[in-house]
């Protein structure tokens, strides 16, 4: 495994990346909650961009995979800020950014705040405002009670014998970075994929993302079979094929 290279940030914090020089624009891939830059989806991208030469990005959150901090700690404002400051120094030129689940709403934030620099937007079972609409809004009454006067609840975690906790904290701060009840001004190329077997984030959270979305070049590839994770080599090959026509509109 290559060593990855460090950003530091004026906090102290550093983040962990890998970053392939080549042609543009910059492929970035943005992971999930709890994901990490050596997962199926980001090393088939970096694969793919390294046999195209095609300039490509991963990187860690804070808490995440090889970068600094703790997972806990982390909120949705904060995997913003880390998403904005990686594209800023680590990046030039045009991107395309590509968001798996949260991924995909820390790519919206992203897009909005690098508007001029942004020539696509390829989301994965995008998962914009998880924590309230995917979490708080599905706890029993009891659970919002233990959540908001003890702080943090446990929740059993389909990817592990572990359960994963949390926070109360965590549910509320994401409020501040809410999109999807207005309108997303990003008018540059859009595809949103998803698996309607996803158990995690329904389907539907992708065409009520195209309805917020202002771009009139959007379009969703629905995957019968798929689940949330999307990382069967057949669904791969979809998403480097969407990849790949969308490089395409930029030469």
């Amino acid at each position: 495994m290559s060593i990855p290279s460090f950003l530091a940030l004026p906090s102290g914090a550093t983040l962990a990346y890998h970053a392939i020089s080549g042609h543009s624009p910059t492929v970035v891939f943005l992971g999930g909650f709890r994901s990490d830059m050596t997962g199926t989806k980001a090393l088939a991208l970096d694969a793919h961009c390294k046999a195209t030469g095609q300039s490509f990005l991963r990187f860690d959150y804070e808490g995440h995979g090889q970068s600094s901090g703790a997972f806990d700690e982390g909120t949705i404002g904060l995997w913003i800020s880390n998403a904005i400051s990686i594209l800023t120094q680590c990046t030039q030129g045009p991107l395309i950014l590509i968001g798996s689940s949260m991924g995909g709403w820390i790519m919206l934030h992203a897009a909005l705040a690098l508007k001029s620099r942004i020539t696509g937007l390829i989301g994965i079972a995008a998962a914009p405002e998880f924590p309230v609409r995917l979490i708080w809004e599905q706890l029993t009454p009891e659970q919002r009670t233990q959540l908001a006067t003890q702080g943090s609840l446990a929740l059993p975690c389909d990817y592990g014998s572990e359960p994963y906790v949390i926070h109360h904290r965590f549910i509320e701060e994401s409020r501040n970075h809410h999109l999807l009840d207005q309108p997303i001004a990003l008018d540059c190329p859009v595809h949103l994929l998803h698996g309607m077997a996803d158990r995690d984030v329904p389907w539907q959270f992708s065409t009520k993302l195209s309805q917020a979305l202002t771009s009139q070049e959007l379009e969703i590839t629905l995957l019968k079979s798929g689940d949330h994770r999307l990382s069967s080599p057949e669904q791969i090959a979809c998403l480097l094929r969407i990849l790949d026509r969308m490089i395409e509109k930029t030469r």
